[in-house]
This record gives structure tokens, sequence and C-alpha cells, in this order.
């Protein structure tokens, strides 16, 4: 099958169950970067933190990852400790709850630690 070029044929390309955590979790990641970029990249969907720095998201036959994720301030850290799959990784198995609200608050930590100012989102 041929690399996704837009992250809805990434998302297409899900299984059903997959798909719909996957398209969860980016949106939460969606909500701190309002008007952020987004593209695929390394194969995965990713939303941009600048031109260089992105958080990439993965559906995998198991799990969602997250990569990359730096270490984060406390308490947030240790919020994130039982999902670290890796030094930079974060992975949520599809089983289990999946704590939106925490991905966000990752994702807006990781703009804050990037000092990324992201343009306004178009009025609609």
């Amino acid at each position: 099958m041929p690399a996704a070029a837009t992250i809805d044929e990434y998302l297409a390309a899900l299984p059903d169950d997959a798909r719909a955590v996957v398209g969860e979790v980016l949106n939460a990641v969606r909500r701190a970067l309002p008007g952020a970029e987004e593209r695929i990249r390394y194969g995965m969907p990713a939303v941009m933190l600048d031109a260089r720095a992105a958080i990439h998201v993965a559906g995998w036959k198991r799990h969602v990852g997250i990569y990359p994720v730096a270490p984060l301030p406390e308490p947030l850290e240790a919020e994130v400790a039982p999902f670290r799959a890796a030094k930079d990784a974060v992975h949520l198995r599809y089983a289990d709850q999946v704590p939106y609200d925490l991905l966000t608050r990752v994702a807006a930590e990781l703009r804050r630690q990037r000092s990324v100012q992201l343009p306004r989102p178009a009025p609609r």
C-alpha cells in the first residue's frame, strides 16, 4: 500500500478502532495548537510546532504512539510516566481509556517549551 499523502488518507487506512482513537488523539493535540500546520512527516501525521519540530501521532496494531515527548515539568511528567514507552515516546493502548485531556496539556507544554507563537485560526 502506498504511503498516505494526507492525514485523512492516513486515518482512512487504519482499522476502525484505531482510526477513532488516533483521530481523537490528533484532536486533543489540535486543541492545544490551534492554527498549527498539519502534514504527513516520516509516514505519520504531524502537527507542527515550528518549521522543524512537530508532535507526531502514529497508529499501530495495539496502540497509538506520540513522538517526541520531551521530559515534562512535574507534576505533568508524573501523569505521563505510566504511558512512557521510551525517553521521548508515549504509547496509549487502544484497549485502555485514553487520557485525551492529558494529551492536550502535554501538547500545550511542548509548545511552551519551544516558545512557539502559532497563527490565529481564521474566523469561521
